[in-house]
């Protein structure tokens, strides 16, 4: 027999459940992308949820993130029992690279997001995944955001590198929005776009990275904000054998299919974020010289409305200037 959800009392706030916020829905239908967040709209069942990941992710982290993310924790003072209101976490967050967390209605086209590192501002998710199923992610949310994410910016070299990793993705559309029209611009472009992605898959998202403390036995960290918000996948990334783990190789990472489906079965590793920064800069001169214009096809797709509004972006920001 299926269960009927019992009505919320009178005056109980809406939620900003992922798929079902209506403050959501409203805003995209208006056009809104960079948003405010309505704090008050939380629910008690938001909360729980919040309250729920974080908690379960205490033994995970201690065990396998990354120690400048166990320290970006210390220093945000999350709470471990209400969803974070954006202005608290800035007024931690900026003092310490000038990053912030800047609160969108939904998906950011690729150009407006680079463009956003570039200025030191985080575009972040408002809303939280449904609480009855808590490992499964339809888009990302608050928690990946916050939890996942906004910790490593609290790091400098983190943080500079983010930054420089946004000036070079605008840089790859801005190269050849200059060009003018010819009759591979979309496809160069696309293909460009789909090396960056691949970049920030296989870095931001899933990096592993070697462990230099002191007293360490060198063995494996996470960096990557996927695995840091999964309380299932970051084990498996450390200590499944059915994982490949790689040293990081640019010719190998801007030409990796992947999927977002399921658990990652390719990780690359770093050595330290002094390694990650070169690695950005490879990347730029990768670009400059026009080595991402034919990189391998296949996943991540580019549709044509991401290659328009990149487009319409980078061309916009041109006049601008």
């Amino acid at each position: 027999m299926a269960t009927q959800t019992p009505p919320e009392a009178p005056g109980t706030p809406p939620g900003l459940t992922t798929n079902a916020a209506p403050f959501i829905e409203g805003a995209r239908a208006r056009g809104d992308l960079f948003i405010t967040q309505p704090w008050e709209q939380y629910s008690q069942a938001n909360h729980e949820t919040w309250a729920g990941l974080f908690q379960r992710m205490q033994t995970r982290w201690g065990r396998y993130a990354n120690h400048r993310f166990l320290e970006g924790i210390e220093a945000l003072a999350l709470s471990p029992d209400r969803v974070p209101r954006l202005e608290d976490v800035n007024q931690f967050l900026a003092p310490l690279t000038g990053f912030s967390a800047k609160p969108v209605a939904g998906y950011v086209p690729a150009y407006l997001f680079f463009d956003c590192l570039e200025r030191r501002e985080f575009p972040t998710t408002i809303t939280i995944r449904d609480g009855r199923t808590p490992d499964y992610l339809p888009e990302p949310d608050i928690f990946h955001d916050i939890a996942g994410h906004v910790p490593m910016h609290t790091d400098p070299a983190f943080a500079d590198t983010l930054v420089k990793f946004g000036r070079v993705s605008k840089m790859a559309v801005e190269r050849l929005v200059e060009r003018g029209d010819t009759p591979d611009l979309r496809e160069r472009l696309a293909s460009n776009m789909r090396a960056m992605a691949r970049f920030f898959w296989f870095t931001i998202e899933f990096g592993l990275m070697r462990d230099h403390t002191p007293n360490s036995d060198g063995g494996l960290r996470v960096y990557g904000s996927g695995l840091l918000s999964s309380h299932g996948e970051i084990e498996h990334a450390i200590e499944s054998p059915d994982v490949q783990r790689y040293p990081f190789q640019l010719e190998w990472v801007v030409n990796q299919a992947f999927e977002i489906h399921h658990y990652q079965p390719l990780l690359y590793i770093v050595e330290d974020f002094d390694h990650l920064f070169r690695e950005v800069n490879r990347l730029e001169e990768w670009v400059m010289d026009g080595r991402l214009d034919n990189v391998a096809p296949c996943e991540p797709g580019i549709s044509d409305e991401e290659i328009r509004l990149s487009l319409e972006a980078a061309r916009e920001a041109g006049r601008v200037a």
